[in-house]
């Protein structure tokens, strides 16, 4: 028996459906697909600053750009 089916065994019997739901939503999360595909128009928009900032250093500037 695994530990999964040991801890249903173990919940009370009003909880089974909420353990059930719970699960359910789990798996339908991680079936979801993206509507389309990642844009990456943004890439090198820092590009003129690489010269000025370290990499970290634009990190922490573009934080305060985004006002944290």
């Amino acid at each position: 028996m695994t530990r999964l089916e040991q801890l249903v065994k173990e919940l009370p019997p009003e909880l089974h459906r909420a353990a059930e739901d719970f699960l359910e939503s789990l798996l339908a999360k991680r079936s979801r697909k993206r509507k389309e595909a990642l844009k990456l128009d943004w890439r090198g928009g820092l590009r003129d600053l690489r010269d000025r900032y370290t990499s970290v250093e634009l990190q922490h500037k573009a934080q305060e750009w985004w006002g944290d």
